[in-house]
Formats: C-alpha cells, structure tokens, sequence
C-alpha cells in the first residue's frame, strides 16, 4: 500500500537529505517538502499525508508549534521528530511512544521508524497516536516529560496502549525496558528503570533492587533468603528480590 510523506525542515541539506535516504521506501511517496511551519500547514490543509517528518528547531516557528496544532485532529498524521536534541528529549520522546530521528540521519533508524510507522497505520492507530502526541506537545518544550505521570503511552506491534501507573503493581528491568506488571499481564515498555522511577510518585512506589521497583501497598512479606540475602512476597503473588543497599527503606515501608 502506498503511503504518503511531508518533510518539514527549514535546512534544504536536511530536507535533500531525508528525501534521498527514503529512496529506499518505495512504497512510501512524498507530498512536498516544506522550509517551516507555515508552508506545512498549506499542504496538510489540501492533501492526505499519513507521516510528517518534524524538525524541532526551526528558527520562524517550532516544530512543536505544529506537532501542538496536529495533535488536536481526531486522527492526525503520525509524525517522526528530526532532532538534534540532547538524550533528555530523547527519554521524553520514548516516555510518551513517539519516533524520532537524529541529526545526522542513520539509514537503520530511519528503516525502522518507518517500518513502524506503516505498522501503526495498517492496524489504524491514527486516534490513539494523537493521544500520545497531546500527551507530549501538553507536557511542555522538547524536554516534555520530566515530571511526574498518571499513565505512560506504551507502543507495541503497531500499537499504542495507554496504561494508568494506579494499574501498575512492579515493575522490573529487562535490559533496553521496563516490564510493567499488571493485574494478570505484563507489557514492556522501552525506557530505563532509573527514568521509570523519576515519573513514579515517591508515595506509592519504592525502589527494592537495581532491577526492581514495587508499589507500597503490593507488600505483604519480607523474607531472608540466607546470608544478607533477601526477598518481598506481593500481594499479587509475585516474588521481588531485595537488595542490601535499599533493605532499610524497604524495612521502614513496612
């Protein structure tokens, strides 16, 4: 199926650059290439585009200006953020789900962001993106997501599935993720534990172990395992390690 695309760059190197580099996406044709804000709104309000690539920094209006614009439509088009912001818009970015690109472009990334893109648009995720994008443009400036949070956006095999943080009982580290355990599932969502825990609400999660943290009201139980080795006992059922440097916490939030 052939989708359509619309580069937003005020840079024409930037511009030439990504149209050059999605030669290798034939399925995928561009609409125009527009120099800011301004020209992009032009097009979007006379032609169907299913994936906008963004710039962030644009020197007449930000690119966030018109993610902000885009976000409020029932069933935007996605949008790809071409960035060369430092990894704390990056974590932001990954916090609310949505897809980026770094300056200078990598033919792999773009690949997969817009094999991604494709996914989401077949499985007509257009309604539940916008609200992941609201989430983000809401949030603040291309630093967005450093406070805390009621929900993460979770992207998934073309999906996007907002969960509430009251529905989470752990969570726990799996590399490049973060395993959020809920009432009889889990899902993975892509970020750090350490960034997990800095969107958590102090009140109603404790860090157990470098690889695990647990809501307060999930424990039941604290076991000694043997020597300086300990572990909790869920209310879910579920068994968390415990690690020496956060014993005494874990004992006083008993």
């Amino acid at each position: 199926m052939t989708r359509r695309y619309l580069i937003v760059d005020d840079e024409a190197p930037g511009r030439a650059n990504l149209r050059l580099a999605m030669a290798a996406h034939p399925d995928w044709v561009l609409v125009a290439e527009c120099d800011g804000a301004a020209a992009a709104r032009a097009v979007l309000a006379g032609q169907d585009v299913d994936l906008v690539f963004l710039d962030i920094q644009m020197p007449a209006e930000s690119g966030l200006v018109l993610a902000r614009e885009l976000s409020r439509l029932r069933e935007p088009p996605l949008v790809v953020f071409v960035s060369a912001h430092s990894e704390h818009a990056i974590e932001a970015f990954e916090v609310h789900a949505l897809d980026y690109l770094l300056k200078p472009l990598s033919d792999a990334r773009l690949a997969q962001a817009v094999e991604r893109s494709a996914s989401m648009l077949h499985q007509r995720q257009r309604e539940a993106y916008g609200a992941a994008l609201r989430d983000y443009v809401d949030a603040g400036d291309a630093g967005a997501g450093a406070g805390r949070v009621d929900h993460v956006n979770v992207r998934s095999v073309g999906r996007i599935e907002r969960i509430g943080i009251a529905d989470v009982l752990w969570l726990g580290a799996a590399a490049n993720y973060v395993e959020l355990h809920l009432a009889g599932r889990s899902v993975l969502h892509r970020i750090t534990l350490n960034r997990m825990e800095a969107l958590l609400p102090p009140a109603d999660f404790l860090r157990v172990h470098r690889g695990a943290i647990v809501r307060r009201g999930q424990i039941a139980r604290l076991d000694s395992t043997g020597e300086a080795a300990y572990r909790l006992l869920l209310r879910c059922g579920a068994v968390v390690p415990v690690s020496e440097r956060y014993l005494e916490a874990v004992k006083s939030a008993m």
